[in-house]
């Protein structure tokens, strides 16, 4: 991911010394086991342990003449070792250092993920429990619907990111696991045994069965939980930009001082910041896309999935903690305007209340469907321009007020019983 979306705390796992780092930790992993069981020396365990590291500039280097990325990391670390490093790598195959170690990485990865929603989750609950009683117009199909809270809004939000949560952990668990199986997944070089306690090492548990990699349905199972994140956010986003249009104007998302919203237009303040999370969103429905795709490899494997997942798997991480920290900085700075939200509900004239005549109508003994016809025709006159009001309409009609006193029909206009759950 470009630099621009990319914040240190995720970023710095998806370095190339990072990526470097964790294939080292797999190697001594499997040398310590192997030197513990006397299938390598203690003397040689003692160099590997005290010699062992790399030169990523030197890996480079090596890897030009050899093309082959982990031969050349093996190559840098054996040179560093001496003598003993040739007992580094014994029995493994590539795929056993280079998917045990990418499970590392996208186990903490996910960790930090899970961070940030319950970071995000916590702004959002705080401003839920704020505005509970804060009116506004619920709107369906974009319009005006019933009376209902942002603090009800803003719930629906915290109990999806606690769903996404529960899904973050099960992707994290599902991709907890490695591999030491060997090129074709039969052990031919180390046992079962083995494998499980050097994953027991690295806090990984073992596949139950492999090929030479790990299976990438796994993979696409968690690329697909960062996509659904991803669209929760792209709808939170999608909703801030929706209050924020000049027309309904009940909420704005943070604006610095000196900021810029237009070269041409000085009065301009836009919602760039939530436009740009539903941009991302895009991109993370596509690195899930690449995921899929990658799951069917030829035979015990191919090598088509790898050069997509060196995109992906980094872009997709640092992209969804990008939009979580960026949303979760909109949240807890977000300027509301309770007093437009309000003017906004009485702004169509009172027809919100309209479910709530109808339905005192019915109850005071009307046929539903000439209640129904009665109401409707009303709240369409009471939103024609220059109309009289929805509650003067009715009350002016004769059929209404046969049926209904005044006291009886104003009850009706009160948003309190649509609150008091």
């Amino acid at each position: 991911m470009i630099e621009r979306y990319t914040l240190p705390e995720m970023g710095s796992l998806f370095t190339d010394s990072r990526r470097y780092q964790r294939w080292l930790e797999v190697e001594l992993a499997c040398c310590e086991v192997l030197a513990r069981e006397n299938l390598i020396p203690p003397e040689a365990m003692e160099a590997i342990r005290a010699r062992a590291g790399f030169d990523p500039a030197e890996i480079d280097t090596i890897e030009a003449e050899v093309h082959h990325d982990v031969v050349a990391f093996v190559t840098c670390v054996a040179r560093r070792v001496g003598p003993e490093g040739r007992f580094i790598h014994k029995g493994l195959t590539s795929s056993d250092v280079v998917d045990t170690a990418l499970s590392l990485t996208l186990r903490d990865a996910l960790s930090i993920l899970l961070d940030r929603v319950d970071a995000l989750r916590r702004v959002v609950a705080e401003l839920a429990r704020k505005h509970a009683h804060t009116v506004m117009a619920g709107r369906t199909h974009g319009v005006h619907a019933e009376p209902t809270t942002l603090g009800m809004k803003l719930a629906v939000w915290c109990q999806e990111l606690r769903r996404h949560r529960t899904r973050l952990e099960a992707a994290r668990t599902e991709v907890g696991v490695g591999k030491i199986s060997g090129a074709v997944g039969n052990y031919s070089s180390l046992s079962p045994a083995l494998e499980a306690m050097i994953l027991t090492r690295l806090g990984l548990a073992a596949a139950p069965v492999s090929s030479q990699i790990l299976q990438r349905d796994r993979h696409a199972a968690v690329m697909t939980t960062l996509a659904c994140v991803a669209a929760s956010v792209e709808k939170f986003a999608l909703e801030v930009r929706g209050l924020a249009r000049s027309e309904v104007g009940e909420v704005q998302e943070p604006f610095e001082h000196g900021q810029a919203g237009s070269s041409a237009m000085p009065h301009k303040r836009n919602p760039v910041l939530c436009e740009r999370l539903c941009g991302l969103a895009r991109l993370m429905r596509g690195y899930a896309v690449t995921a899929l795709e990658n799951v069917a490899l030829w035979h015990e494997r191919d090598i088509s999935h790898s050069s997509a997942e060196r995109v992906v798997f980094p872009d997709a991480f640092i992209t969804l903690h990008y939009m979580l920290c960026t949303l979760t900085a909109v949240v807890s700075r977000l300027t509301i305007h309770p007093e437009r939200m309000r003017a906004n509900l009485d702004r169509s004239g009172g027809v919100v209340f309209s479910g709530k005549v109808l339905q005192a109508l019915v109850e005071a003994g009307m046929v539903r469907e000439e209640a129904y016809r009665l109401v409707q025709r009303h709240a369409m006159t009471a939103m024609e321009p220059g109309a009289p009001g929805f509650l003067d309409l009715l009350g002016a009609d004769p059929r209404v007020t046969r049926q209904l006193t005044p006291d009886q029909l104003a009850a009706c206009f009160d948003p309190a019983p649509f609150l008091r759950h």
